[in-house]
């Protein structure tokens, strides 16, 4: 499924560079104001920090919301308390596009994360033409050699790449990066089962300077306390805030991450 959604999202920004080829995209990157701070506002703190997402469908549960006005939505997430906001930009199993990033980024004062599958330096350039302050990057889709390629490029562009990982080896390689943002996806990319219990057999392999962030199997208060008691900094949340009312939402799961 991983490699599927990854080669999905290459071929599409293939298409899109048909249309608007690399020179263009970088000078798009190179004239957007600095990025946002990410680092500094996902800093660890006395309590947890929440990253939330715009996300329209998954793989695993099809459709969630349909999201009509993502800036809305995103609006609705700094209200509740969202210290940032992540957007699906892959199109085919996500419904999401850059141009919800772009509305997102302009709705909002806090780091937008460009969320997809990102394998090329066309898509880590593009995520800064639209406004990204963050980039996810997916160790399990990459090889290493390209993983600090576009690792080393994200910091160039002054965005900040989150580095998720799945696994003891996926956090070394993370680590060997010096990556500052390290995820644990609870969800395995290849089977799409869950394992809430996987960020904490883990935490203490993420190097002490790096943010913790756990991400998947929140939808209750209860999953932000637990991933906080393993040791998170930081909480990825999508699908309880696109099925709920976010801003009560939102409060309960700080609340709970206290």
């Amino acid at each position: 499924m991983l490699a599927d959604l990854t080669a999905g999202a290459v071929e599409d920004a293939e298409e899109r560079a048909s249309a608007r080829p690399l020179a263009a995209v970088e000078a798009a990157a190179l004239a957007q104001p600095p990025a946002r701070d990410a680092l500094a506002a996902l800093a660890p703190a006395d309590r947890v920090k929440i990253i939330a997402e715009v996300k329209r469908a998954s793989p695993s549960r099809g459709d969630l919301a349909a999201i009509p006005d993502p800036a809305f939505q995103a609006r609705r997430y700094e209200e509740g308390g969202a210290t940032a906001i992540s957007v699906l930009t892959e199109g085919r199993r996500f419904k999401g596009s850059l141009a919800d990033l772009e509305a997102v980024k302009a709705a909002v004062g806090v780091p937008v994360l460009r969320k997809d599958f990102i394998a090329t330096e066309y898509q880590v350039l593009e995520a800064r033409a639209s406004g990204a302050d963050l980039v996810l990057l997916i160790v399990a889709a990459l090889e290493q050699e390209v993983l600090q390629r576009l690792h080393a490029l994200t910091i160039e562009l002054g965005m900040t790449p989150l580095v998720e990982t799945h696994s003891a080896r996926e956090v070394d390689r993370a680590a060997d990066l010096g990556a500052q943002l390290i995820g644990v996806n609870a969800r395995n990319l290849s089977t799409f089962e869950l394992d809430r219990d996987l960020f904490g057999s883990l935490a203490e392999r993420i190097p002490a300077d790096a943010v913790k962030i756990a991400e998947s199997a929140v939808l209750t208060p209860a999953d932000v306390a637990h991933y906080r008691a393993a040791g998170a900094d930081v909480v990825l949340v999508g699908e309880a805030l696109v099925t709920n009312d976010p801003v009560t939402t939102l409060r309960a799961f700080l609340e709970a991450g206290a």
